[in-house]
């Protein structure tokens, strides 16, 4: 079965400075216990904000590092998730699944792409 990765892409300026509320958590939990128990889920996690990263740019023959936070991004990475689905069908659902889960206020977007086997 082919395996996909979600980024999930957040903007970090609408998103609460406190995180995600304790009722989201806790719908995220048991999506993520449901997704698991399905044999889809294989990996999961959420990233630190922007002002914890750095990076790493390859350009012109030189290497650059940049510490976060990164203002001219308008969306960063918050998360992501690898799972193995039927399809990129299946794998959308579960996706749309985990987004509406969030409150109103939250200005998400998710990328699904499927990884590529040798």
């Amino acid at each position: 079965m082919p395996r996909f990765l979600t980024l999930i892409r957040i903007d970090e300026k609408n998103a609460p400075a406190e995180g995600p509320s304790p009722e989201l958590m806790e719908r995220m939990g048991k999506l993520l216990e449901e997704i698991t128990k399905a044999g889809v889920m294989l990996d999961t996690a959420g990233l630190t904000p922007t002002s914890d990263g750095s990076r790493v740019t390859w350009e012109g023959g030189r290497l650059s590092v940049t510490d976060g936070p990164f203002t001219e991004s308008k969306e960063v990475i918050g998360g992501y998730s690898i799972s193995q689905c039927k399809d990129k069908a299946e794998a959308i659902e579960w996706t749309k699944r985990f987004l509406s889960l969030h409150e109103d206020y939250w200005t998400i977007t998710a990328e699904v792409r499927q990884i590529a086997e040798d």
